[in-house]
């Protein structure tokens, strides 16, 4: 997945990939993330084929609490 200049485009906005064993820890790392921050929210999962662990892409802006 490529990363789109806006996501990044000013300081405080980042792009977080996230990869665990699971679905659940993935989910749970999203909810707590936006808790902290204004984020993209819950985003969708996937799997790399011949790769460990799902995946997930949260966009998120660390100037603004959650």
């Amino acid at each position: 997945m490529q990363i789109d200049e806006e996501h990044i485009g000013e300081p405080g906005l980042v792009v977080l990939d996230i990869i665990a064993a699971d679905e659940g820890t993935v989910r749970a790392v999203m909810e707590g993330l936006q808790h902290k921050w204004a984020t993209s929210g819950v985003t969708p999962l996937w799997r790399v084929p011949g790769e460990a662990g799902v995946r997930a892409r949260v966009h998120a802006d660390i100037r603004r609490p959650g």
